[in-house]
């Protein structure tokens, strides 16, 4: 226990998930802004190594009354937020790209606000890559974000930043955002916990109904299934003028984090959903022994994995991700006095954006009905399983730079079908609207982490929070530590 006034470490701090740091903060044991500047020390030790925060606020922390006690499940717990998505008013979001270098937000989006009524403090932002493309985090503006495992290799996409800091001990839990398994795949590379929750259970509002055609979802990732639940909890709530809400859960998220999971019945599969491509006998080890385990906690365990023509589905994911960027980028550039060239967009963003330009109504429509046939056809499939496990990436973390959208010898569609090679079973969740989870179950040869994707049927995040916490106690991993570390 620590006494009221007394300093605060980083290996002391780093040990605890943000529930317990509230904890501390509501006993009187620790103030917010003690918390607030022992995160700053641990940005000062281990950014210069990983290049994963933005900037942070140091004038917010002194201002930071020790006075007032904050409120909410994560009171005075520091938090940061990523370079794109929800917005905080009055500060810049700059979204990787040197178009938008400067751009201040002008208003609070309603995630950010349920965000500061949860009690976190706000401190700063944290990498992404140019508009959030990549399965990996790099950019001409903020550099390459290195996996505090090995920082050869990079932290995933497109919440590298946060999943970086998270893992470093910096924070507990930051901000991350998914439209094709950003929250999953740096949760993945960097061996934490990532969920991306249903289609509508976050609200985009109030400034958008949905993004990419209903593909992208905002959370967070962190270290414990606990601090997700609370933060579920604490961030799924409808806003006004929501064009339609999702089924509301039977309890707190918190309840599912010890409930029994029950007999389940879970199908599992390493065979790869990209033609051509196959998964690294690494990464399939693991996810055999995962489906091990979940028969050996008693539940109905098979081979098997939706079918589906992966050609149809690339061109469709890449209408449905560049209709209407062009107008978007456009009026950017306008407001920001620049122009769209490779001055202001790196090379696969640039094409990104000439594809976007040469897209017409039917190919959205087109795009539409695929996802339509898609969504059948996993539905079919949920039927008859409660849960599929696939592997999060198909590789363990690579080295930096293959998948980036700095890139010359790629165009817009060959920078995705690339990145399926890795990324594959990440993005089909967000086309189907369902939930999905990657858990820290395994590690390479080299040490490096591999995650075990968990997708649930639709609106049924409790189901993925009840078999997350089962794997917390069966297949922990809160000692693993990465090479660089605020501990250390």
């Amino acid at each position: 226990m620590m006494r009221p006034g007394s300093q605060m470490n980083l290996e002391e701090y780093s040990r605890y998930d943000a529930l317990r740091l509230a904890g501390l903060v509501k006993r009187g044991e620790v103030s917010a802004k003690e918390l607030a500047r022992t995160m700053l020390s641990g940005v000062e030790k281990v950014n210069s190594r990983i290049n994963a925060v933005v900037e942070t606020y140091s004038d917010r922390v002194e201002a930071l009354d020790d006075n007032v006690e904050p409120k909410g499940p994560f009171a005075g717990v520091p938090f940061l937020m990523k370079d794109l998505g929800a917005t905080e008013a009055g500060k810049r979001q700059e979204r990787g790209c040197r178009l938008f270098k400067g751009w201040v937000a002008e208003k609070d989006s309603y995630l950010t606000i349920r965000f500061k009524q949860a009690g976190l403090t706000l401190l700063g932002r944290t990498t992404t890559p140019e508009l959030g493309l990549a399965l990996t985090t790099e950019s001409v503006l903020t550099g390459q974000t290195c996996n505090p495992w090995n920082p050869e290799m990079l932290a995933g996409g497109s919440s590298g930043g946060a999943a970086a800091c998270v893992a470093t001990g910096i924070l507990p839990v930051a901000h991350a955002s998914d439209g094709g398994g950003s929250i999953r795949l740096p949760a993945s590379a960097c061996g934490l916990v990532g969920l991306k929750p249903s289609r509508g259970r976050v609200t985009q509002g109030s400034d958008f109904g949905e993004r990419l055609a209903g593909m992208a979802q905002e959370f967070i990732i962190s270290r414990t299934v606990r601090d997700t639940a609370v933060m579920l909890d604490a961030v799924s709530h409808p806003a006004p003028g929501d064009p339609f809400v999702i089924i509301q859960p039977e309890r707190p998220y918190a309840q599912e984090v010890n409930a029994p999971a029950g007999r389940l019945r879970i199908a599992w599969t390493t065979r790869s959903w990209q033609p051509g491509t196959v998964v690294h006998p690494e990464v399939a080890r693991c996810i055999e022994r995962v489906a091990a385990e979940c028969s050996a906690m008693g539940h109905e365990v098979s081979e098997g994995s939706p079918t589906f023509d992966y050609e149809e589905y690339l061109r469709a994911q890449c209408v449905a991700w560049a209709f209407g960027a062009d107008v978007g980028l456009d009026s950017v550039a306008v407001a920001m006095g620049r122009e769209i060239n490779d001055d202001t967009l790196e090379p696969v963003t640039l094409s990104y954006y000439r594809f976007a330009r040469h897209l017409a109504v039917r190919d959205m429509i087109m795009a539409e009905e695929v996802f339509n046939r898609l969504r059948r056809n996993f539905g079919g499939f949920f039927q008859r399983y409660n849960v599929l496990l696939t592997p999060t990436l198909a590789q363990p973390p690579e080295p930096l730079g293959e998948y980036s959208t700095t890139r010359p010898d790629l165009d817009f569609v060959s920078f995705f079908r690339l990145s399926d090679e890795t990324g594959m079973y990440t993005p089909l969740p967000n086309v189907t609207g369902q939930p999905a989870i990657s858990l820290p179950l395994g590690q390479s040869d080299s040490g490096l982490p591999i995650g075990a994707h968990f997708i649930a049927r639709f609106g049924d995040e409790a189901t993925l929070i009840r078999i997350a916490a089962a794997f917390e106690e069966a297949m922990p991993w809160a000692d693993r530590i990465p090479l660089i570390h605020v501990s250390r």
